[in-house]
């Protein structure tokens, strides 16, 4: 943390934060169905107050030397005095736009809530840090593409692919090039995309993918 003489902006800070609520929770989890607030609502629960008690915030977000995704959130005050958080690093899921884009989201929204000291997730007793899902129905023997058996835990990216299948499932073309990409992704990233799916996308899914090969 870097910080010039913070008096003044100390006080503000602790006025805002006086001022200051949870932001709500508007997102779910598919993979451990626990709720928790995106960067949207993290944003809107903590900037205007800020602004209002006479702070700036800007976060700044660039690759760090180690490949991942870094970010940095640094306060300013009328006074001239700052205070700069960070930087707080996120591992890249995939290296696409996409797997960038992903981590930049996680390291702002985290970052930004701890800066504010306000909590954007359920109490979740510890199963996302531990990669522990919450309870779920196992997948059956034999089903879909893939027949995936087993479950597995999903990763960021595995996640963005169900929702690119979800958005897609009424264009075959797209759903074809999602499936191409899933084969290059490897099995266990197929797997876990499919256990994010209900039943019925992934029937039609898969008569998607079995028409194209009859094609």
């Amino acid at each position: 943390m870097e910080l010039n003489p913070t008096g003044k902006l100390a006080e503000a800070l602790a006025k805002a934060q006086a001022e200051m609520s949870n932001p709500k929770f508007d997102k779910t989890n598919p993979h451990f169905r626990n709720k928790f607030a995106s960067l949207a609502a993290v944003r809107d629960a903590v900037i205007p107050v800020l602004a209002r008690n006479g702070i700036a915030c800007i976060q700044n977000v660039y690759t760090a030397e180690s490949g991942r995704v870094a970010c940095t959130t640094s306060l300013y005050h009328g006074s001239g005095e700052t205070l700069t958080f960070g930087p707080l690093e996120m591992p890249v899921s995939k290296s696409d736009a996409q797997g960038f884009g992903s981590a930049a989201t996680y390291a702002r929204r985290y970052h930004l809530m701890a800066v504010a000291n306000v909590v954007g997730d359920e109490d979740d007793d510890a199963n996302e840090a531990t990669g522990k899902p919450a309870p779920a129905t196992a997948l059956k023997p034999g089903i879909g593409v893939h027949s995936p058996l087993g479950d597995t835990t999903p990763n960021d990216a595995a996640i963005a692919y169900a929702d690119a299948i979800r958005e897609a499932i009424s264009n075959p073309e797209r759903i074809a090039e999602i499936h191409a990409d899933l084969h290059e992704e490897g099995e266990e990233q197929y797997r876990a995309v499919w256990s994010l799916l209900d039943s019925k996308t992934r029937s039609a899914f898969k008569k998607i993918i079995d028409q194209k090969k009859a094609a």
